[in-house]
């Protein structure tokens, strides 16, 4: 696991958070943790825990004590599909560790350094109708509340539905059991192709694929078609070569140097796009699942993603042209667009429904707040829900009618933790 940077100073991995803390906790077990909860509870102070910090939004900001769970990152028990691991593993860690047992996830973002508290706790997720947030696969939660106790949540107990994602509102994840599946290999089918083939196919291939996912390229029709589909044999591996240009070379080394070109010149924007949409070619290729699922990601940038209702895509999708013609910058990086089905979870951006995410970009650096204003101003209107780890301008007033279960979640809060000692200037907003 990659060690975090220690200290009072923190910037988020975007570079569009900062916060200086007070004081700095690294715990080395449960107990000690549950110690400095309770002497925090006891004094007025408040703590706020951070894992990767690959959220966009002020989550993780703390401004009075930060805490580091790199010393609770280890594996605790296998029990069939059962996987317990403490909180601040890594994805990629845990990738590993499941590799080694046979085990996989059955579904996984684009990006494996977050750790597995953060990624559940801001409802991280991958594509495939059959599947919604990581979150999902949590069977059971040890977390350690705002009075210092220490909590077991099992799989029959209904508070687990408002601890799978928990935006870090009602303790500290300590412990997480997530049902994992058979490792799995995964045929990998890149299509460059016109937006409005995607648009035409995209309700027939969502069914009939595991994983599907589009990017579209602004100030062009062009955009990228991803399939993934579990087969039974590794049998088509990208050579190392292949795989170091399109995944090492291309997308970060070449790409770096292009954000950086259209952030200096970003009269170029609109060329750069429709040279990169045109250059894209097909490759198919077959590999172990986590490794299809995550591609590293050296480019940094700020996003905002949202959550729609499926059937409300192509509104959004009509109107971007037009938000992005209208801004008065440039937009460099494509548009990503993917698919869930619906979950049971409080506060899942998928509550109840087959939800569609579309995820807009841009470079560090660069200005955002308009364009993802204007995102927003789009998909609010057809019960959008904004992605917590990710870029919004929404607040607790107009978020409690996009969740249901909104009023229990934060009675669970007042219940876990009414001195607020996991709060910060965040969660006041979206929560109350």
């Amino acid at each position: 696991m990659t060690t975090p940077v220690i200290g009072r100073r923190w910037t988020n991995w975007g570079g569009n958070q900062q916060s200086l803390a007070t004081d700095v906790l690294t715990p080395g077990t449960v107990d000690e943790l549950a110690a400095q909860v309770k002497e925090a509870s006891t004094s007025g102070r408040r703590i706020k825990a951070v894992g990767s910090g690959h959220s966009f939004t002020s989550i993780a900001v703390a401004d009075d004590q930060r805490l580091f769970l790199h010393r609770l990152a280890g594996l605790i028990s296998i029990d069939g599909p059962l996987v317990t691991v403490q909180a601040g593993m890594q994805l990629a860690t845990l990738n590993a560790v499941l590799a080694e047992h046979g085990l996989a996830m059955p579904n996984l973002g684009d990006i494996d350094q977050q750790t597995v508290a953060g990624a559940i706790s801001t409802g991280t997720h991958g594509t495939g109708i059959k599947y919604s947030t990581i979150a999902s696969c949590v069977e059971a939660v040890k977390l350690v509340t705002g009075a210092g106790e220490v909590l077991t949540i099992g799989k029959d107990d209904p508070l687990l539905n408002a601890a799978r994602v928990g935006l870090g509102a009602l303790g500290v994840l300590v412990e997480v059991t997530l049902r994992c599946v058979e490792a799995f290999t995964l045929l990998a089918e890149e299509t460059p192709m016109a937006l409005a083939d995607v648009l035409a196919g995209i309700d027939d291939w969502i069914p009939a694929h595991d994983h599907v996912e589009f990017y579209w390229y602004p100030y062009t029709d062009r955009a990228q078609l991803k399939i993934n589909d579990r087969v039974p044999a590794n049998d088509r591996p990208l050579s190392k070569f292949r795989g170091w240009m399109d995944d090492e070379f291309l997308s970060n080394t070449v790409f770096q140097a292009v954000m950086r070109l259209g952030k200096a010149l970003p009269g170029t924007v609109p060329t750069i796009s429709a040279v990169a949409a045109r250059a894209l070619t097909a490759r198919t290729y077959t590999e172990r699942s986590d490794r299809v699922f995550c591609t590293p990601r050296r480019v940094h940038f700020t996003e905002m993603e949202y959550e729609i209702p499926r059937a409300a895509l192509p509104e959004v999708i009509e109107a971007l042209p037009r938000v992005i013609g209208e801004l008065p910058f440039k937009v460099q990086f494509p548009v990503e667009v993917r698919f869930t089905g619906p979950d049971d979870i409080w506060l899942s951006h998928g509550y109840g429904r087959e939800s569609a995410y579309v995820a807009v970009h841009q470079f560090t650096g660069v200005e955002y707040e308009p364009y993802f204003r204007a995102v927003e101003a789009v998909c609010r209107p057809l019960g959008g829900r904004p992605h917590w780890g990710k870029l919004h301008y929404r607040s607790a007033d107009d978020l409690r009618p996009v969740y249901e279960k909104f009023d229990d979640f934060v009675a669970v809060r007042d219940r876990l933790d009414p001195a607020r000692v996991f709060t910060n200037d965040y969660l006041d907003r979206v929560l109350g």
